[in-house]
């Protein structure tokens, strides 16, 4: 039987109600209202089953007021709408009063037994699993009548069925990704701890108490140091351990980018403002207000751009490219630069008065050279790191490899560091990296195998071997002499004196990096 076009416009109209909205109350709520147009009925109700608790209580209703809507919940069987809920079947009452099925739970009608009202409730079906009913009060108007509002109760559940299925699954997208981004940021906070760099040092020890003080502000910070020291660490450990962490954090390389793509990341751009500019953008700035931006190799930076700059410093304000709007901002500067930059403003190459506006905090991170003691300790992270990665079971590093780690002047710093391990963990077939797994720029030094100058290989290397498992048991027992004794099964005298003999310095191994 074809459907009137009547019906097809009021169908129309339903699915428009369902999919423009996803907030599943309004748009089942706007469906009852044109059902109540539609079939001139009294009242209506949309219920939804509780798989946990084997109910189903009505979530929508039209015509039955909020109290009568909260005794609205029925068992698996009971009544009508219980029925309905467990056989699946449309269920049609012609004389609601006369029916000793229908409960009337909401007591919202009146004159029951009196009145001429029809009683209609159908299941909602997903997938052929019943998710809920649609139940409507009719005037009596035939059974024929009746059989044709079934028809088109059907469809509109069908339609009720997929909005409900709709705004589920972007529900649960809307929590996982919720979840994920609540996930992600505890990592990142865990990640750059303070307390988790690595770094035992007097002179690291400086650095990271420089950062606890400046994080709880917002201070702009300037941070000092060459390639590879880890200046982009530190400027995550202030920022995630500042009151701004739940906001942004962007970071942009002033030396990356030409002069004028460099302008239209920090400031963003209006649409036409260039050739190419199909649509506005917004620039770093604006994208890390309430947060933090981190200006990479700031000594770089153009000087026709360090005005801008210094003036979104004081002023906290900017215009975008081809934009005569000024855009406010709340963003925390954070820059970093391994230039000598008081030689570039005596040179002309930096301005004088940027230099003192970013030059508030400053910290500079020392090289690698200059903290050997935290050499093996960053080694034993990248070792476990790089391990881990590449599903390989290495275990430790021999004390030939230890000496050519420590000896060598690290050009590129921790960065340098992370690649030779890494390589050494690729190129070891066995659960130890030794002297050859490094890379050839270490290769520098004497091996200590080689034969010494009265030819006393064997003593020399029992001399190895005792050093690398002394070095092993302080390792294990963080630098604790007592218990390396023990683990070792020698006397604390012992050890001491072979440690004083060996050159060995417990305390490199007295704190344990947190990762």
């Amino acid at each position: 039987m074809p459907v009137p076009e009547t019906q097809l416009q009021f169908l129309y109209e339903i699915t428009k109600s369902i999919t423009d909205s996803f907030d599943l109350r309004e748009s089942l709520s706007d469906v009852l209202s044109k059902l109540n147009r539609q079939l001139g009925m009294e009242r209506s109700t949309i219920t939804l089953f509780d798989p946990i608790t084997e109910t189903t209580r009505i979530e929508f209703a039209h015509g039955i007021p909020e109290e009568g809507k909260r005794k609205g919940f029925y068992k698996i069987g009971e009544g009508i709408t219980g029925t309905v809920l467990k056989t699946g079947e449309p269920v049609i009452v012609p004389m609601i009063g006369k029916d000793s099925r229908f409960l009337d739970k909401t007591q919202s009608r009146t004159n029951i037994k009196t009145k001429k009202m029809s009683f209609i409730c159908v299941p909602i079906k997903l997938s052929n699993k019943i998710i809920g009913t649609l139940g409507t009060d009719v005037p009596y108007k035939g059974t024929e009548t009746l059989k044709n509002n079934v028809r088109l109760l059907d469809i509109v559940s069908s339609i009720i069925a997929q909005g409900v299925h709709l705004t589920r699954s972007v529900e649960e997208e809307r929590n996982r990704l919720l979840n994920e981004n609540i996930k992600l940021r505890q990592e990142l906070e865990g990640k750059y701890h303070i307390e988790g760099i690595i770094g035992n040092s007097s002179k690291m020890q400086e650095v990271l108490e420089l950062v606890r003080q400046v994080a709880k502000s917002n201070t702009t910070v300037m941070i000092r140091g060459g390639t590879g020291t880890g200046k982009e660490l530190i400027a995550h450990a202030i920022h995630y351990n500042s009151p701004r962490r739940n906001h942004g954090f962007v970071k942009i390389n002033c030396a990356a980018l030409p002069e004028n793509l460099l302008e239209s990341e920090l400031f963003g751009y209006e649409k036409g403002a260039f050739t190419g500019a199909t649509r506005s953008r917004k620039g770093r700035f604006h994208q890390a207000d309430k947060g933090t931006i981190l200006l990479d190799e700031i000594g770089d930076m153009p000087l026709s751009l360090q005005s801008k700059l210094l003036r979104v410093l004081q002023f906290k304000e900017f215009e975008p490219l081809g934009s005569n709007e000024t855009i406010k901002v709340d963003t925390r500067v954070l820059a970093a630069t391994a230039r000598n930059l008081e030689d570039d403003v005596k040179r002309g190459k930096f301005r004088e008065d940027l230099y003192y506006r970013i030059n508030v905090f400053p910290i500079t991170i020392p090289p690698l050279h200059e903290r050997k003691d935290d050499i093996i300790l960053l080694a034993d992270f990248f070792l476990e790191k790089y391990s881990r990665e590449n599903e390989k079971n290495i275990h430790r590093i021999s004390t030939p490899a230890i000496d050519m780690l420590i000896s060598y002047h690290w050009p590129g710093n921790v960065r340098e560091l992370e690649s030779c391990l890494e390589r050494a963990v690729l190129v070891c077939n066995e659960d130890v990296i030794r002297a050859e797994h490094l890379p050839p720029s270490l290769q520098t030094a004497p091996s200590t195998l080689t034969l010494n100058p009265s030819g006393r290989l064997l003593p020399r290397a029992v001399e190895n071997l005792e050093r690398e498992m002394i070095l092993e048991a302080l390792k294990s027992t963080h630098g604790h002499q007592g218990r390396a004794a023990t683990t070792l099964g020698v006397t604390l005298r012992t050890l001491g004196y072979k440690i004083k003999n060996y050159g060995i310095d417990p305390k490199i191994y007295a704190g344990k990096a947190i990762h």
